[in-house]
């Protein structure tokens, strides 16, 4: 450690937290790599235990450290990243639906999204019937009260212990049951996902529609996603209307912040000359 720049227009231990992971991306520091002590940083940088302590913290809301009690502070493994494509995601997925078993079998939108195969991933789904709360009925213009599919999903690398996201999807409960099979959580997951699943019923998607925010994890998601203090988490409310114009689907996807990437395209009209 050469000592934080004085003169750089930065606070103090953003400049040390920036010089360490500068050493942390280019592998001088390798993961698992103990991190020097609070006093040592202290001392060859020349800054405050406070200020040392800030630059830590930095390098955890980063995902490029964490700390173990009574252990110290790690410099953790690169997590694995999820960048989803929606633009041309939810087109990939309709035109799945209509390949044969063998082929929706191969790959799935998890794997679309990280590069994984499905021998590196682990799948986790939950089912229950639930009422429809206001937001809920709302969102899926039925009345309060409407009995729904409540069904939640996370996938995991088989290297990692944290799901890559969360989904909470909301269901008519009606319009599901026609076909038995898709209450029953053990058929998951599902060759071809939710598309294919609607598509069974004789139901094709016309448009999904993304409502993005950023908002700090719930205790419960923070556990589950391993997010460190300060780290965001990242929602879509992803709403599915049929060729009718019915809404079939409402999904909220929690994903980490410090580890998705979303990536939108839009093609535009050129101007008439």
């Amino acid at each position: 450690m050469t000592g934080v720049h004085g003169r750089d227009w930065r606070p103090r231990y953003l400049q040390l937290a920036e010089e360490l992971r500068v050493k942390i991306m280019a592998g001088e520091m390798a993961p698992g790599t103990l991190m020097p002590s609070e006093t040592e940083l202290a001392e060859s940088s020349g800054l405050s235990r406070t200020s040392v302590r800030n630059a830590i913290r930095q390098l955890r809301e980063w995902g490029l450290v964490r700390a173990e009690q009574g252990r110290g502070t790690y410099v953790r493994a690169p997590r694995q990243r999820v960048r989803r494509r929606n633009s041309e995601r939810y087109q990939w997925e309709k035109d799945r639906v209509l390949l044969d078993e063998a082929e929706r079998l191969k790959t799935g939108a998890t794997e679309h999204d990280t590069g994984l195969t499905v021998d590196d991933l682990k799948f986790h789904a939950e089912y229950s019937r639930v009422e429809a709360d206001a937001e809920m009925a709302a969102a899926l213009q039925v009345e309060p009260g409407t009995p729904l599919l409540r069904r939640v999903y996370w996938t995991s690398s088989r290297h990692e212990r944290a799901p890559l996201t969360v989904s909470y999807s909301y269901l008519p409960y009606d319009l599901v049951a026609a076909n038995p099979d898709l209450l029953d959580e053990s058929k998951e997951p599902w060759p071809g996902g939710t598309q294919h699943q609607l598509y069974t019923l004789g139901i094709e998607l016309d448009r999904i529609d993304d409502e993005i925010r950023a908002r700090p994890p719930s205790p419960d998601e923070a556990e589950l996603l391993d997010i460190d203090p300060g780290v965001s988490v990242l929602t879509v409310r992803k709403t599915s209307v049929d060729t009718t114009g019915r809404v079939v689907e409402v999904a909220d996807v929690v994903m980490p912040g410090d580890r998705t990437e979303l990536v939108y395209s839009h093609k535009l009209q050129r101007w008439k000359t």
